[in-house]
């Protein structure tokens, strides 16, 4: 089985394009399950963010998977097959790794070495675990792409300079209007997004007010900063009094009109909602800093060598995951041979039983140690270099090569992996070091659509 990611964001069409593949944890976890019932996908991950909307999956057949996975996005956003097929990019194995390391440690990001994408990507794996669409290959996957973003923002200039799309347009705002210390900022929403823009402005010594359509949410947010809430009733008087509005909802419609910022005192509007909140035409009336504006900008400023060491981590980190996956097909072949030496020997002793009957409890129990020592030590070293040879080198099957030099039983290696499929746990999973401990920015080769 193959991992095959199909993957439209920032770099591969626009952000009002993006806004139409735009999707809520409850309409990605459906979809993931609708994918993961079809014939050629076993797994299924949905990632949608502000960013990018992606699929992950573990499929049998490449193009089998890759129809499957464009009709069903198409499909779930109402846009056509083809449409979609001209704007996505697609990741295969190898490149999927990468691709889905390089997204966690924010290096694909419109803002390079953000770190809100961590906790998305986290949200998005949760949810799909939930929906029942996740099992050993994407969990695998996702918890090291999870280390992966982790070591990025803690080991790296990238992530020590903490960079979120909020301070990305905050940038531009200060650059124009100076800063928002003492200013009478207005937060829409309170979604994560959000939180992090009111808690951001706040940090700044901005006075924050925060309106949101479920107003209890929008009185914790408040509190977290010692702001002031106010229901979505009231959101046309906030607007009046602001000096400052930063709106991010899960609204499909338009939440700031013209009229509504007409003949007020606001300096700037920041949307960083997907699809936009915020009517564009506000541009003629006063800066609009959107999500297309930061597109066209170029989000990233992290310095050269400060992204190559973070790429640098990456590639070592999708190394590390590729040989411990090689490593790991070649699992079920050495137990199958090991399972084979067990009964060879038992047959053996039994014969010797036959044979020998005089021999006493105590000469017979040694004779079988014996036995068994041999054949461990023959086992031994063949079945540890085949591991490293799997590991290191991936251009020759040595599960292949093992079952052929042996002429194991194919029913008892399919046995094996029965088993660990059966128990939830990939081969060799037992030697990934946990998910709290401290990626090869080789994004996959675009395959003709």
């Amino acid at each position: 089985m193959s991992i095959l990611v199909v993957s439209v964001s920032h770099k591969t069409t626009s952000v009002e394009q993006l806004g139409r593949l735009a999707m809520d944890i409850d309409t990605s976890s459906k979809l993931a399950v609708s994918l993961a019932r079809s014939e050629h996908i076993d797994e299924a991950v949905v990632l949608s963010t502000c960013n990018r909307t992606e699929i992950y999956a573990e499929v049998g057949r490449f193009h089998a998977g890759l129809d499957e996975i464009t009709a069903q996005l198409a499909n779930s956003c109402g846009v056509e097959v083809a449409t979609l097929r001209g704007i996505c990019s697609v990741y295969f194995d190898e490149g999927a790794v990468a691709h889905a390391f390089n997204v966690s440690g924010g290096l694909d990001s419109m803002v390079i070495g953000e770190s809100q994408i961590l906790g998305q990507v986290r949200s998005a794996l949760t949810s799909c675990q939930q929906a029942g669409t996740v099992g050993t290959v994407l969990n695998s996957l996702f918890q090291q792409g999870i280390r992966v973003g982790k070591r990025v923002q803690t080991e790296t200039a990238i992530g020590t300079a903490g960079r979120s799309m909020i301070t990305a347009a905050l940038e531009h705002y200060q650059d124009q209007l100076g800063s928002v210390a003492g200013r009478r900022a207005l937060v829409v929403g309170a979604g994560s997004m959000a939180g992090l823009a009111a808690r951001t402005v706040a940090a700044e010594g901005a006075v924050v007010t925060t309106v949101n359509r479920t107003f209890e949410r929008a009185q914790r947010l408040a509190e977290t900063i010692a702001g002031t809430a106010r229901p979505i009733s009231e959101l046309n008087t906030a607007v009046a009094e602001a000096d400052l509005v930063i709106t991010c909802t899960g609204a499909k419609g338009e939440v700031l009109s013209v009229d509504m910022v007409r003949d007020t005192e606001i300096g700037a509007v920041i949307d960083l909602a997907l699809p936009a909140d915020a009517d564009p035409a506000i541009a003629e009336l006063m800066p609009l800093i959107n999500l297309d504006l930061l597109l066209r900008s170029g989000g990233e400023r992290a310095t050269t060598r400060e992204v190559d060491a973070a790429r640098e981590l990456v590639r070592l980190e999708v190394a590390d995951f590729l040989a411990r996956r090689r490593a790991a097909q070649v699992t079920p072949t050495v137990v199958a041979l090991r399972s084979m030496a067990a009964d060879v020997t038992a047959a053996e002793l039994r014969r010797l039983d036959g044979r020998l009957p005089e021999l006493g409890p105590k000469e017979r129990d040694e004779i079988a140690r014996t036995v068994h020592r041999v054949a461990d030590k023959l086992l031994h070293h063949p079945t540890v270099r085949v591991r490293e040879f799997a590991a290191n080198q991936g251009q020759v099957d040595y599960a292949a090569a093992l079952r052929e030099l042996f002429a194991l039983d194919p029913q008892a290696v399919a046995a094996v992996m029965s088993a660990e499929a059966a128990t939830g746990i990939e081969p060799g999973a037992e030697d990934q070091p946990g998910l709290d401990q401290p990626g090869f920015d080789q994004p996959g080769q675009r395959e003709p659509v």
